[in-house]
């Protein structure tokens, strides 16, 4: 049985994203908290709630057993970007983006 949790909008480059989301990919659910957990990337934190939230969807929704929850699938897409201008020399100007994510976690048990 899966459950999945999705969080939009994250103010993050979804490449940073990754970076994270392929530690934990494959990872039994309780082990992939303790990684998040110590991993020192300023996704990891959101990435980690939103996998908490997938695990309470399993364990409330699905009555899944939590010890025997693993990550299936995580995925990173790209969200909205802001566009933004920062001035340069000369009277000109040059556009910065403001990338955003969507993560989508799902979990299945064992």
């Amino acid at each position: 049985m899966k459950s999945s949790a999705i969080l939009k909008g994250l103010q993050i480059s979804p490449q940073k994203a990754r970076l994270v989301a392929d530690m934990v990919r494959g990872q039994p659910a309780g082990k992939a908290l303790e990684i998040l957990r110590f991993t020192q990337k300023k996704a990891a934190l959101p990435i980690r709630k939103c996998l908490e939230s997938a695990i309470a969807n399993a364990e409330n929704n699905e009555g899944a057993d939590v010890d025997a929850l693993v990550v299936e699938k995580i995925m990173i897409d790209t969200g909205a970007v802001l566009k933004r201008f920062a001035a340069r020399a000369k009277g000109r100007g040059s556009r910065i983006l403001k990338r955003t994510s969507h993560i989508t976690i799902t979990v299945a048990e064992i």
